[in-house]
């Protein structure tokens, strides 16, 4: 079985995102879940093969760099690091691996077109 370097990012982001879950705002606990269930939607859907949702991952991740950025409690812990392990989580989750995400599903997009463009000519 061949798995994608998407799916892997999204397995990853969900794994992080299980231990992050329990350290944030309860307030937010539904919204955290939520998120948390469409990571692994798109995760399982990856590792079954399918590629259109990989054009969600993009925006999807976009908006989650974004979603930090603009948390006044998200960017204190992490200039800060007055919670070392929540900025850590913080960091690598909300943008390390949220780049990774846009990087490997352009990537994969590319490549998909790029097959599919030689499949089309062969058949030309």
């Amino acid at each position: 079985m061949n798995v994608s370097a998407v799916a892997l990012v999204l397995a990853t982001i969900a794994a992080i995102g299980a231990v992050a879950i329990p350290m944030g705002n309860p307030a937010f606990l539904d919204r955290a879940i939520a998120l948390e269930c469409v990571f692994v939607a798109l995760a399982a859907l990856t590792f079954a093969g399918y590629r259109k949702q990989l054009y969600a991952c993009i925006p999807l991740a976009a908006i989650v760099m974004i979603g930090n950025s603009l948390a006044p409690p998200h960017v204190e812990i992490m200039t800060t690091f007055s919670k070392p392990f929540n900025a850590v989580v913080l960091i690598t989750g909300g943008y390390i691996l949220q780049i990774a995400l846009i990087v490997t599903a352009i990537m994969e997009l590319q490549k998909r077109k790029k097959i599919a463009t030689t499949s089309h000519q062969r058949r030309a």
